[in-house]
């Protein structure tokens, strides 16, 4: 995934409320949102086998994106996808596989992974010297460190503020964020070691680039009770993919 922006453990109903773009060359194959034989519900990189987000039954959750810095080429290292996945097939608590993670972060180019048993929520960047708690609240991830200020960023959790703040939390409004396709100004853009140009075009919510864009948007909403919506909306190719289900007693926290 390459934005983010949710709210956890802050309203009423659910416990975690969340929209996401991953944004993808258009030529890497991928499977739609599909139960995996490990029993946990996400799609998969058809090319080196991961996923981007994902949540399990048992009440895991885990998100991923990559941290961009202009310099990873050439060594393939670990595929970041599988951060994903094994923390999903497994029984580690986020705070048991982070520090596994941690031995062997350097083994993968930059990412940032979300990770949670649905009663605490932990994040590690591979830029980042420690494993951090995520507050209750309203927050919002892309390229960069989790709340960094990059204007899609602060754009995408000013829209969820908006919606959670009209008490307009349903599947159908979840679904219409993130769709901004208007670029950032030059003076408020990041500087992430690309060219201007190409900094500009990653700068917009929805992206349109060359081959590379918005491949899908996933929300979820999680309710306090354990019942589970994910919903995913593909662009390449067109289609929708919902699945429910509650998070079984023995696997919530």
């Amino acid at each position: 995934m390459c934005l983010i922006s949710f709210n956890w453990l802050d309203h009423p109903r659910y416990k975690l409320i969340l929209v996401a773009n991953r944004d993808e060359y258009f030529k890497r194959n991928s499977a739609s949102l599909h139960l995996w034989p490990q029993g946990f519900y996400a799609g998969k990189d058809l090319q080196r086998g991961g996923t981007w987000m994902g949540i399990h039954p048992k009440g895991k959750f885990a998100a991923l994106t990559n941290y961009r810095t202009g310099e990873e080429r050439g060594q393939l290292r670990l595929t970041r996808g599988n951060l994903v996945k094994d923390f999903l097939e497994n029984e580690e608590s986020p705070l048991e596989y982070l520090r596994r993670v941690e031995q062997k972060k350097e083994a993968y180019h930059g990412f940032n992974l979300l990770l949670s048993d649905g009663s605490e929520m932990l994040y590690l960047s591979n830029h980042l010297p420690e494993i951090l708690t995520v507050d209750p609240g309203l927050h919002g991830i892309s390229n960069a460190f989790l709340d960094t200020p990059w204007p899609k960023v602060v754009s995408a959790k000013n829209d969820l503020m908006g919606l959670i703040a009209r008490d307009r939390v349903d599947e159908q409004s979840l679904m219409g964020l993130l769709q901004d396709k208007e670029h950032a100004p030059d003076e408020q853009l990041p500087s992430t070691g690309v060219p201007l140009d190409i900094e500009k075009a990653l700068s917009a919510q929805f992206l349109q680039w060359e081959g590379y864009g918005t491949v899908n948007t996933t929300g979820i909403l999680w309710s306090h009770e354990g019942e589970v919506v994910m919903i995913e909306k593909r662009t390449h190719p067109a289609e929708e993919n919902r699945v429910q289900f509650t998070i079984s007693q023995e696997g919530s926290q």
